[in-house]
């Protein structure tokens, strides 16, 4: 699962790079939301399988500090670019003819900005208090199962769910594909003559 996770946001990233008809504000935040759910999966799932594989289940301080800060940080990162994605769609769809005029490239990037450095201070207010004080009152096995859910799962789906039902996408992917068969083709030509 997490390797599905980060293969399909890669292509997904790769995808809305390297197509031009998709660069454009919804894809830009499509992009951001793969990347931080890269990210996101990444902060626990490595350390999960070492676990997993190692029957132990022993972090140090500073390793739990460091995971639940990322953990946090890319969780509300993926809640901002979700809010934004959702303010791009409003937009083109209540006023289409300002659209272009209002989702600017600079808009597009300072609200991926803001959505970043305002995630630190939020997470050091609200969310190690709210971690810290319930700790105690879940039990742990709904608990993890939850965290899995949250922490594999849905990232996983995020591309089949965002992206790849979408013709733009499809069709991007399609050309990077057959990009990929073209210089390998290529590559096994020219090796054949060596």
């Amino acid at each position: 699962m997490y390797l599905v996770t980060v293969f399909g946001n890669l292509l997904i990233i790769l995808a809305v790079i390297s197509d031009s008809h998709l660069h454009t504000p919804m894809y830009f935040f499509l992009s951001n939301l793969s990347f931080v759910d890269i990210c996101f999966t990444s902060t626990t799932i490595p350390k999960m399988l070492v676990n997993i594989k190692t029957q132990s289940k022993v972090i140090s301080y500073e390793g739990c500090i460091s995971q639940m800060f990322f953990y946090i940080l890319f969780a509300v990162v993926d809640d901002f670019l979700l809010t934004m994605m959702a303010y791009d769609r409003f937009l083109a769809i209540c006023h289409p003819l300002h659209y272009m005029v209002i989702m600017n490239l600079r808009l597009c990037g300072l609200l991926v900005l803001v959505s970043w450095l305002s995630i630190v201070s939020l997470y050091y207010c609200s969310s190690l208090g709210l971690y810290l004080s319930s700790a105690g009152t879940h039990s742990s096995q709904s608990s993890a199962r939850a965290s899995v859910m949250y922490t594999v799962v849905t990232p996983m789906l995020n591309p089949f769910i965002y992206s790849l039902r979408n013709k733009d996408i499809k069709r991007a992917l399609k050309r990077v594909v057959q990009m990929a068969v073209i210089k390998r083709q290529i590559v096994l030509g020219l090796t054949k003559y060596f």
